[in-house]
């Protein structure tokens, strides 16, 4: 059994292709594998050459591997619907381009549930027939990762947005088949919405293809909920800290992992401000070395 240990471009503050504040595509290569990784996930498409000659070229010189890539697009908002689709085909092709497993499917901030993330009982519902159409877009997009591109489709639960919370998950896990949608499980975006991941993963570790791996500070967490903090200000409060300093119990996950068998990529996704960021580098090196330290094999 083989778990490997990656990481993504939000973890340097890639959230949005065309964000200027980004670092550019080759700094995120290169201190990925600096940082002794070698697995990197796509982050939003277009911050990637979407040449897959260019991108293939410079993953080979640095000795990384393409683990998967994420549509983080508004499944919540049927006029974005050719949007979600342009994001998903662009994702798929440039996975498949480069022998990628993982298409990680995630419902983007909405301004209706971003003032009560973290608030479970608070949150607003969809009505029947928008929860219809919500599951039957995530369906399509699902069918075509896995039928037409032969892909590893997973739903990522995500703070803000209409995919968040313990019930709307279990929801949509019983209403589309496990055959075309899988659960990418982030353990940060479990505490930051109210529910424990390792009860989540004993429930489902059957459905578990992928994992994030994200801390979140209690305190920040605290703080945030009462004072309706926006996400992206509470990633440049430092929301999401190094692994091994906040409130997620890896340990634990690792020995669950472990005990299902799983083998495969998980990934560091510590989300954060570009701006705001200290060191991205210096940050991978001590999650690769924490993640190390508790048993993970991760490569040097």
């Amino acid at each position: 059994m083989t778990i490997k240990i990656g990481n993504a471009p939000c973890s340097w503050g890639v959230e949005f292709a065309d964000d200027p504040r980004n670092p550019s595509w080759q700094t995120v290569l290169d201190q990925c594998r600096d940082a002794g990784y070698r697995g990197i996930e796509l982050g939003p498409v277009g911050f990637m050459p979407e040449d897959p000659a260019i991108l293939g070229a410079a993953l080979e010189e640095r000795d990384l591997e393409l683990i998967g890539g994420v549509v983080f697009r508004p499944f919540h908002d049927p006029s974005k619907w050719d949007d979600v689709k342009d994001g998903a085909v662009r994702t798929c092709e440039a996975l498949k381009a480069h022998g990628a497993r993982h298409l990680v499917l995630i419902d983007s901030i909405s301004p209706r549930r971003a003032p009560t993330a973290g608030r479970p009982s608070e949150a607003e519902k969809m009505s029947a027939s928008e929860w219809v159409d919500y599951r039957t877009r995530i369906h399509d997009i699902a069918k075509m990762g896995t039928e037409e591109y032969g892909l590893v489709t997973a739903i990522h639960p995500h703070a803000g947005g209409f995919m968040d919370f313990e019930d709307e998950i279990e929801r949509l896990l019983e209403e589309v088949d496990s055959s075309l949608l899988k659960i990418c499980l982030d353990t940060g975006h479990s505490l930051y919405a109210d529910f424990d991941p390792l009860a989540f993963m004993e429930r489902h570790m059957d459905r578990i293809s992928y994992m994030h791996f994200k801390d979140i500070d209690p305190k920040v967490r605290s703080e945030t909920v009462a004072n309706r903090t926006d996400f992206y200000e509470a990633c440049g409060n430092g929301i999401f800290c190094n692994l091994g300093k906040g409130a997620v119990d890896f340990p634990a996950v690792k020995a669950k992992l472990e005990a299902a068998g799983f083998e495969g990529w998980c990934t560091v996704e510590q989300d954060c401000d570009p701006e705001q960021a200290q060191s991205p580098l210096d940050d991978a090196r001590e999650n690769r070395s924490y993640l190390h330290s508790i048993g993970f094999e991760v490569a040097s």
